[in-house]
């Protein structure tokens, strides 16, 4: 059956902002739909409150509503646009939910609208735990024993009828676990329960027989109208049950089901998502397994664009959200074509010949205090995927994606290794675990002890240990002895050359990681590209998708096409989130503008700029030194663009430098002179530009004698850091030796400066484009809550509400001085603050930021794109006028949102340290709007160290 012609106008519902739970795997599912709609030639009206993805950005959608994500948003735009149908499956929980909500007051039906991708009773019977697990019963899907409690005394009544604690708290309609948890003692019983109860909308918890340590798998299903159903990828969690599969270091294909068990495992996810309506499009299920028999059940499913379809989608290479969008306008799988190999169809059930290794990416630094034990509510922030031909390779692929300090899983000299402190790490679920289980090895430990513990099943196990095994064997060879078969085993094992530097030095003084890499060259070892094409190469591909590997031959293609490489922004974290992947796609658009193939070096699956059909070329591999270079010398492109890929590209920028590579934009020597704050204020007194006092200190006493001079409070900042990480506000000496013996421990290789805070000061954010020549503003933001509050956790307005004219001179002609007088050639960020007259500089940064999407969203102009244009030569005014021409009519304000309610033990306060997760966009008319006087009421409430 070919696309519906019953409607034409369809409304699909984004996910908001970015919350833990719920990222922007949703950007990129929504993305795909809107995309995928708009090439079917239907109208398609976009309702997100999010500025900081590309899902949002003019070319994604024929009409966009940044308005918040509520039921009267949802109607007033019905009511003026008048869809035909509703997409709600792309826009997470928060997109079922309101859908639901409205069909339950059938609003819907009453206007003819039709819900497609999704039958929202199938989503009732999903969500509520005690429905769910009567038609698992009535369809023989085996379950964990359980009973839905509305109160405490219910609750307790159906944990002593479970045969006690522990148990498992699973609360009704709530996204990521939220609320949920493993009950293991008495004392936390009336808490946990309580919490639960109360976080759920409809009052009502799953208490549940605890399966803890039972292995957990999900299968990611599409079905079509008629009814035809593929298994697009299983998904195996490394981790066993008791830890969110968001939270989990999960692997794909499923490395340890026998086929018989796989067998029982496809076919109860085919009969359970019959069980639930006859909706087309996809659908995830997640089921346990005893270790060592064939006991399973089944424990959720989503009738829906999952978290974990972005990660499938980006393991196999098949666009699960685009072809869902396609079934739900009425096309068969049969009907279409596999748009990686283009001569397929999409009812062949990909087939992968590599391994993927996901690995989730946590912020608990942020969080003095928090609780950092996994649970089954998710805590993790983000998440890098990666591709090997085995999985120690794709696992220590994933940790050199990480961003966490490693070169790998291990063998780069990290910490010194304590008996104790390992056996006490492994003994519950925490984020270090693949690391410990490797430490475990080290100290000698066995597979049967770690499995014990752990419950980390002994295949996983035996891997680490052959990893293991192999740094034993390198530890006792030189740059010398060490052979050829040895080093190309290392390779295959995914061990880079820091890691086998650091291996070598054991025995043989320093070996730094270019002795490696020469030595490797020496050797020929140099790593083939392999195509991602869903089909093991059973039939050519037609996306240039690719991965490193050290096996075989090279599937990668150089063109003779002028090219530029773009790195991306790695892992979602905060202080560095989906804006800087808005400004890499941007990037990507600029630079195929300008005549360029853009080549895209990233390892995030949730977002766009890993999008197979994005980038001209798109490398799924670490933003690691050696990866890139690796790629680099493959490509050979005119040079490289940093600066839209937040610290993670610029931290790479001095090697670039080393190596005589071209870096597009502003001189690097310019961007690393704005981290150095010492140099740069010295910068700012040449210019006669104010900025506060400060000292630069390289240990405690330093720190003290500053202060002394300059004044309490003070501001203590590290250099080279990104989201104020390490930043804190000191009122006496007792605080300023706590917070700079904590920066030295987190930060030992850096000066850091001791800043006069600024009391009563308005914060400003000022954005531009520089071309040599011209500046360009693209925003001036004034800052709700008062200077000391980071940025990103700030309250914005554009344009100022209460700044003077003076002011706001002295802003543009202090911006338009540093541009000149630094060589800018792009994006230049300033912070200003700001007392009556009187403008200082507080920090300079000569990159894309966070808040140019905001800017893009709230004036209508395509921000990142003007810069990147600049930076590869492109004048500002060559510009069309209306790309420079903002259309914002009266106030845009960004509203943080902050994730304290996943860490309830965690203070609520606020500092020069980011801690909000994501943001939305509001455009007001007036002071008197809630969304301006509350945080306005609230501006110093949670102003913190």
């Amino acid at each position: 059956m070919p696309r519906r012609d019953d409607i034409e106008k369809i409304l699909i519902i984004g996910s908001g902002p970015i919350i833990i739970g719920q990222a922007c795997e949703f950007d990129y599912s929504g993305s795909q739909a809107c995309k995928s709609l708009m090439d079917d030639g239907y109208e398609v009206i976009l309702i997100n409150s999010n500025p900081a993805t590309i899902m949002t950005d003019p070319m994604m959608a024929d009409e966009i509503y940044l308005k918040p994500l509520t039921i009267e948003s949802i109607k007033e735009i019905v009511e003026k646009e008048e869809p035909d149908a509703v997409l709600p499956t792309m826009g997470g929980q928060t997109g079922l939910n309101l859908t639901r909500d409205l069909q339950h007051e059938n609003y819907w039906s009453e206007r003819d609208i039709k819900i497609i991708g999704v039958d929202i009773d199938a989503v009732d019977i999903t969500e509520d735990r005690q429905e769910f697990r009567d038609l698992m019963e009535e369809i023989d899907i085996p379950q964990c024993r359980s009973r839905a409690a509305e109160s405490l005394l219910e609750a307790k009544e159906i944990t002593e009828e479970l045969g006690g604690l522990p148990i498992v708290i699973r609360p009704s309609f709530t996204m990521g676990g939220a609320g949920g948890g493993i009950v293991w003692s008495e004392d936390e019983f009336e808490r946990k329960v309580m919490r639960g109860l109360e976080m759920s909308p409809v009052h009502r918890v799953l208490i549940e027989e605890s399966i803890f340590g039972w292995k957990e798998y999900e299968l990611e299903l599409l079905r079509d109208p008629n009814d035809n159903v593929v298994i697009i990828c299983t998904v195996e969690n490394v981790d066993p049950m008791g830890v969110h599969t968001g939270d989990s270091v999960t692997v794909a294909p499923s490395q340890t089901l026998t086929d018989k068990q796989f067998q029982m495992l496809r076919d109860a996810a085919i009969k359970m998502m019959r069980s639930i309506g006859t909706f087309a499009g996809g659908c995830n299920v997640q089921f346990a397994v005893e270790p060592g028999s064939d006991r399973f059940v089944a424990i959720e499913i989503n009738p829906r664009v999952s978290r974990s379809s972005a990660l499938a989608s980006k393991a196999t290479g098949y666009p699960i959200a685009k072809i869902a969008t396609k079934l739900a306008v009425g096309y068969n799988l049969d009907e279409l074509d596999n748009p990686i190999t283009g001569n397929t169809s999409a009812c062949f059930e990909p087939s992968i010949d590599y391994v993927i290794v996901k690995a989730p990416r946590f912020n608990f630094e942020k969080f003095p205090n928090v609780d950092e034990e996994l649970t089954t509510q998710m805590k993790a922030v983000g998440e890098v995927m990666s591709i090997g031909r085995n999985f120690p390779e794709a696992l220590n692929k994933a940790y050199q994606s990480l961003e966490i300090g490693r070169a790998g899983l291990g063998a780069d000299g990290y910490n010194e290794l304590n008996r104790k402190e390992v056996r006490d790490r492994l003994k519950k679920p925490y984020w270090d675990r693949m690391l410990n289980i490797r430490n475990a090895f080290k100290l000698g430990a066995s597979v049967e002890e770690i499995a014990d513990i752990t419950k980390v099943d002994p295949w996983f196990l035996q891997q680490i240990r052959y990893m293991v095994s192999l740094e034993n064997r390198t530890e006792g060879q030189t740059l010398d002895t060490i052979t050829k078969e040895d080093l190309f085993e290392l390779k295959q094992a995914g061990f880079g050359d820091e890691q086998i530097a650091w291996l070598l030095s054991q025995s043989d003084g320093k070996v730094t990681e270019n002795e490696v890499r020469a030595k490797r060259k020496e050797f020929d070892l140099k790593p083939s590209f392999k195509v991602v094409d869903t089909c093991a190469a059973e039939f050519p591909a037609e996306t240039p998708y690719f991965y490193s590997a050290y096996d075989g031959e090279n599937e990668s293609e150089v063109t003779d096409k002028k090219k530029v490489m773009i790195l991306g922004s790695g892992p979602n974290r905060i202080g560095q989130g989906i804006e800087f992947d808005y400004s890499c796609v941007h990037a990507v658009k600029a630079a195929q503008e300008m005549g360029y193939e853009a080549i895209m070096v990233n390892c995030n699956p949730e977002t766009v700029s890993t999008d197979f059909d994005t980038a001209d070329k798109l490398y799924f591999e670490p933003v690691f030194w050696e990866r890139v270079m690796d790629i680099y010398e493959h490509e050979q492109p005119e040079g490289v663009i940093l600066q839209v890929g937040g610290q993670t590209a610029l931290k790479l920028g001095k090697r670039f430098v080393e190596e005589g590579i071209k870096i597009f934009g502003t001189d690097f020597e310019m961007i690393n002179f704005a981290e150095d704050r010492g140099s740069f204020s010295e910068f700012l007194k040449k210019l006669d530009i104010p900025f506060p006092s400060y000292g630069t200190a390289e240990d405690v006493e330093g720190a003290l004698k500053i202060a002394d001079r300059i004044g309490y409070p003070v501001l203590i900042r590290p250099s080279y850091v990104l989201g104020g990480q390490g930043m804190r506000i000191a009122v006496k000496e007792e605080e300023l030796e706590f917070y700079t013996e904590r920066v030295l421990d987190t930060h030992p290789e850096n000066a850091f400066l001791i800043d006069k805070f600024l009391e009563d000061a308005v914060e400003v954010d000022v954005d531009a484009v520089y071309d040599g020549d011209q500046l360009h503003i693209a925003g001036i933001m004034q800052h709700i809550e008062p200077a000391g509050v980071h940025s990103g956790d700030s309250t914005a307005v554009i344009p100022t509400y209460s700044l003077s004219d003076t002011a706001i001179e002295k802003i543009k002609e202090y911006h338009e001085r540093i541009a000149d007088n630094m060589g800018i050639q792009g994006f230049l960020n300033v912070q200003y603050g700001v007392k009556g007259d009187n403008v200082y500089v507080l920090e300079a940064n000569p990159r894309s930021t966070r808040t140019i999407p905001f800017l893009a969203k709230a004036t209508g102009r395509p921000e990142a794109k003007i810069a990147v244009k600049v930076m590869m030569g492109a004048k500002l005014k060559d510009f069309d006028e209306k790309d420079l021409t903002s259309t914002l009519k009266n106030w845009a304000i960004k509203e943080p949102v902050f994730p304290f309610d996943k860490f309830p033990e965690v203070k609520k306060e606020l500092g020069p340290e980011m801690k909000s997760t994501g943001e939305s966009i509001y455009f007001m008319e007036d002071f008197d709007d809630e969304h301006f006087k509350k945080p306005f009421e609230f501006k110093n409430l949670y102003l913190s160290k």
